[in-house]
């Protein structure tokens, strides 16, 4: 019995493209294993919704996060450090899903302590497909950390 048979999960996606967004939020639709997923559309409000400040003070913590790196204001390389270095937060996992191919971003990221480093398909059915494989792992197969 894997972890999440015996509680609902909250996922974050942090993405500026809302079509990206869409088609991840969709594609983990199709499976029931989680409570909630919240889409925030840059930094600033990825930190505010880990932190629970202003209008996301009442949201749980995400259990998993799908996190774009080349976000508007506080991109995703300054969440991923802040996530990582921060005892409350750094046991979530954190799936790095951008467009950048950059050696650079990969190494920085996986430096930083991604969980896996995902670089988004152009093609709708490909990306889709990825979203899908990503959540049977993630939610079937990997064992979560309990809540707080």
């Amino acid at each position: 019995m894997n972890s999440l048979s015996s509680r609902p999960i909250d996922i974050l996606i942090v993405e500026d493209n809302e079509g990206d967004a869409r088609l991840v939020k969709e594609a983990l639709k199709g499976k029931m294993y989680f409570n909630s997923v919240h889409i925030v559309k840059d930094g600033l409000a990825a930190m505010d919704f880990l932190y629970k400040r202003g209008e996301y003070s009442k949201i749980n913590v995400p259990d998993l996060i799908f996190l774009d790196l080349n976000l508007p204001g506080i991109d995703g390389r300054e969440i991923l450090a802040e996530i990582k270095s921060s005892e409350k937060f750094k046991q979530i996992p954190v799936v790095i899903m951008t467009a950048s191919q950059a050696e650079e971003d990969i190494l920085r990221s996986y430096d930083l302590h991604a969980n896996c480093y995902i670089k988004k398909p152009l093609d709708m059915d490909q990306f889709i497909n990825v979203v899908e494989s990503l959540e049977d792992f993630w939610l079937s197969v990997v064992k979560l950390p309990p809540k707080e």
